[in-house]
């Protein structure tokens, strides 16, 4: 999403021109816009930000239960991978086919030259 079109305190300058509006004159009206307007507009504001809040929260619950079934389907993984590893061997064709890096596969470790 770009940078917005209306600043951050709308809100707050909306509720703002409400009250010295009804302050000034309740009936003025600027073209098609009055104070019925800015009112309706306060308010759709006010049940949309409520929605957004909600949906949020909602969202959060679907993450949480998302990186549970992820952290389920990981342990399993690990716990199939470390099955077939004790069962045939971490050389196997079968540890290989479950994701595993068989042993004649790995790199070797390299020794660092001691410096003086």
């Amino acid at each position: 999403m770009g940078k917005k079109l209306y600043p951050s305190n709308v809100l707050k300058n909306a509720i703002r021109v409400r009250e010295a509006w009804k302050t000034i004159d309740e009936g003025l009206a600027f073209g098609d816009v009055d104070l019925g307007r800015l009112d309706a507009a306060i308010e759709g504001i006010y049940k949309t930000q409520h929605e957004v809040i909600s949906l949020e929260h909602r969202l959060i619950e679907v993450r949480n239960r998302r990186d549970e079934l992820y952290l389920s389907a990981w342990d399993q993984v690990k716990r199939v991978r470390a099955g077939v590893k004790g069962l045939y061997g971490d050389d196997s064709n079968e540890y290989e086919l479950v994701g595993g890096t068989r042993r004649s596969e790995r790199k070797r470790a390299r020794r660092r030259p001691a410096t003086e």
